[in-house]
């Protein structure tokens, strides 16, 4: 009877966890990446519209907010009529026109005359870099 010397064997790597793994990491990282974008503007519900689509938001931008009362936010802070031309003028003198971008957001149910005022007023300022946000609308059938 011949004996034979026991076999040694060669250390395996498994790869299929390794990619669970990482692509588990991967959906975490997309998943917080997204939670990380700041909305500055008050919460209103916005208007719906199908050619909505989300923008990437920058420090010299700004969320011009008109409430369903006819308030207006400057970012988190309401500002009255009269304060809101020396508001955007600033934001204009601190980042340059060419720079400055105002996003405008209104309650669905805010007056078309307080939006287009504050939208005026965002005009005559000299800013021409202007989004309006919507939510996106789903097909009609």
């Amino acid at each position: 009877m011949r004996v034979s010397a026991p076999r040694r064997h060669r250390p395996r790597l498994e790869i299929i966890p390794f990619i669970d793994v990482m692509f588990f990491l991967l959906a975490t990282f997309m998943m917080v990446s997204l939670a990380m974008v700041k909305n500055a503007g008050v919460a209103v519900q916005l208007p719906k519209a199908q050619t909505s689509g989300s923008e990437e938001r920058k420090e010299q931008e700004v969320t011009l907010t008109v409430t369903d009362k006819g308030e207006v936010y400057f970012d988190h802070d309401k500002v009255s009529t009269a304060e809101l031309p020396g508001k955007l003028a600033a934001l204009k003198a601190e980042v340059g026109s060419e720079k400055a971008k105002v996003f405008l957001n209104s309650d669905r149910k805010a007056t078309f005359d307080n939006v287009v005022g504050v939208l005026d007023e965002i005009r005559k300022q000299g800013i021409t870099r202007i989004a309006i946000q919507t939510e996106k609308r789903e097909k009609a059938p």
